[in-house]
């Protein structure tokens, strides 16, 4: 790759901290493309070097500093969509020695002002007028709030006497401040979206990030010629450490989509060389795929599964699992055919796609890495910053999460409980140290709560220690990896297994509501009809289906009464975490009267 491809590095100690990261990469690469975002009044992608980056942090710095009441600690929130601005609060913040408390656009208001009340944020910059005015009445007794900024173009009075137009507060000009902060000082506190209970404040320096952003580097590959797309929020440690200081500390740019709806055209029209995604993102893109090859003729459906089959035999060969085949011959033909195809939909570039947050299911890694995405798969959590572990292009075993970063120790304790060690454990929870001592034991340990055995190096999660549930006749089952696979199929939306303590398995769906309509009729019944969703023929279809879905598992894990919906749970409606993950406990508690009738009526 010499001449094409080229390393710069910064290593850790010469960054010192994450602002320190950033001048650096300003100081050594100050023409080069960094940022690259859709301009929406304009309607057109404009981009900012990294002096240009520089000199907008440098005006937010200035802003922040002559407020006259922050001192080096304080703490600044902020919720903004993915862009330049986002990384300009941010550096400005953290170049103060102020710590930054990111937030979901998304997020309830009422767990905003949790959030800023709990971290006694002095500071909340968020996206425009509309933003401001949503959360405005259930921030207005935070008491330590003393400024709120507020981007976009002025439109009306804000009727807070804290809050400011960003365009009205920044200055025309400012410079970045050179400082020498302690690497090991708070720069973050990350609110886990906890699926039970008030989120926790995890607490994370600047070297917990900045150590594992390293480390993932000797790991997979990047340069300054690589171009990533965002769009994780930021506000997940994903995307913060592995598409935001990732890229700065290799050189690389990052342009942002503009949102999850039209991911598809940004792929196409960006052309990324690597992507950071969740399994989620994967999923949709697997199931359009099923449902495009299922309304065109077979032979297509053949060729499909042709060249997915010969190309993930070959990805098996070529890491030493497999043996050769005469078929891999056909493989320039398949590839033209079919699978060239498909790369161009995700804009013909990716030399890799990480996935982490959750597990990615197995027949999705194959169909990807069959057509010639590498996907590499990881795993970690908010509390280690967050990669604990990566697959490799010379050593991916998409059943694993891949071999542990360079630097981090783990080991397998009670109850097959991954336990990991190393320099991007947390320094604990803001305000919680009941919860710091639960989490981290006292050699340092950190406790994950995911069980996993650990093989050849690699490590591999078999479930969750909360999330199991357990039958009356004590078999064991997770409900996690079982509404993953009954979502793989188009009909079903979002899925609930429950059954802790009773004989049988049951489920709530969510249906999509555009197949829905052809399902309902295919089975002589009325889609507009709500009462439809319970009648007794579209119940045992619907369990048949999920039955499908749920071949793979063992027979102790069948599901055998269901209750559908069109409803989906939603951030808004307090059932998801802003992250998208479910809130077991919520949705079983609105659910709890459908749920006793599912197990009144005996198993179907």
């Amino acid at each position: 790759m010499a001449g094409l491809w080229n390393e710069d590095l910064i290593s850790v100690e010469e960054a010192g901290t994450l602002d320190g990261l950033f001048r650096v990469r300003v100081r050594r690469s100050p023409e080069r493309e960094a940022y690259r975002w859709f301009d929406r009044g304009a309607k057109a992608w404009r981009s900012l070097s990294w002096a240009e980056a520089a000199r907008l942090a440098g005006r937010w710095q200035a802003a922040l500093a002559a407020e006259g009441f922050l001192e080096p600690g304080d703490r600044v929130a902020f919720s903004l969509r993915n862009g330049p601005d986002w990384v300009a609060v941010d550096q400005a913040a953290l170049g103060l020695g102020l710590v930054d408390v990111p937030l979901y656009c998304d997020d309830r208001p009422d767990n905003v002002a949790f959030i800023l009340a709990d971290s006694a944020a002095k500071v909340l910059v968020v996206q425009d007028a509309g933003a401001w005015r949503r959360l405005a009445p259930a921030v207005a007794g935070v008491e330590s709030l003393r400024r709120v900024v507020v981007l976009g173009e002025p439109s009306g009075e804000l009727g807070d006497g804290r809050a400011r137009y960003a365009a009205e507060w920044l200055p025309a000009e400012g410079e970045l401040r050179a400082r020498r902060g302690d690497p090991h000082a708070l720069a973050s506190i990350v609110y886990t979206s906890g699926t039970t209970g008030r989120p926790k404040g995890v607490m994370l320096s600047h070297h917990n990030m900045l150590a594992v952003a390293h480390a993932a580097l000797t790991l997979v590959d990047c340069y300054q010629e690589d171009l990533f797309l965002s769009f994780l929020p930021l506000s997940h440690t994903l995307e913060r450490t592995g598409g935001y200081y990732l890229p700065m500390m290799a050189g690389a740019a990052v342009a942002y989509a503009r949102s999850i709806p039209q991911l598809a055209e940004d792929l196409r029209t960006v052309r990324p060389t690597l992507i950071v995604a969740v399994p989620r993102i994967f999923e949709r893109v697997y199931v359009r795929l099923r449902q495009q090859l299922a309304k065109g003729p077979a032979v297509r459906r053949v060729l499909f599964d042709a060249t997915v089959s010969v190309g993930w035999r070959r990805f098996e060969h070529a890491q030493g699992r497999g043996r050769w085949s005469p078929d891999f011959l056909l493989w320039p033909l398949l590839d033209r055919l079919v699978a060239r195809k498909v790369r161009e939909r995700l804009g013909g570039r990716l030399r890799a796609a990480v996935s982490g947050g959750a597990a990615l299911p197995l027949d999705v890694a194959r169909v990807f890495i069959g057509l010639g995405v590498p996907i590499l798969q990881g795993y970690g959590l908010t509390e280690a910053a967050p990669v604990v572990s990566v697959n490799t292009f010379d050593d991916n075993d998409p059943r694993s999460v891949g071999i542990p970063l360079p630097g981090v120790e783990v080991r397998i304790g009670e109850d097959d409980e991954l336990l990991v060690r190393g320099p991007g454990v947390m320094l604990g929870y803001w305000n919680n140290h009941a919860a710091t001592s639960a989490a981290i034991d006292a050699e340092g340990w950190l406790h994950t709560g995911d069980q996993a055995r650990i093989e050849n190096g690699h490590i591999y999660i078999t479930g969750r220690l909360k999330d199991i549930i357990v039958l009356s006749n004590g078999e064991k089952v997770p409900p996690v990896d079982m509404e993953q696979a009954i979502c793989l199929d188009p009909l079903f939306d979002q899925a609930l297994v429950v059954g802790e303590g009773r004989p049988y398995l049951a489920a709530c769906v969510v249906l999509d509501a555009e197949q829905w309509v052809p399902f309902a009729r295919s089975l002589g019944v009325d889609p507009l009809d709500r009462a439809s969703l319970a009648s007794p023929k579209v119940k045992r279809a619907l369990l048949r289906r999920i039955g499908e879905a749920l071949h793979g598992f063992p027979g102790y894990a069948k599901v055998r009464q269901v209750h559908a919906t069109l409803e989906p749970w939603t951030v808004e409606d307090g059932t998801l975490t802003p992250t998208l993950k479910l809130k077991r406990g919520v949705v079983c508690e609105r659910l709890a009267a459908e749920i006793e009738a599912m197990y009144a009526a005996g198993p179907a």
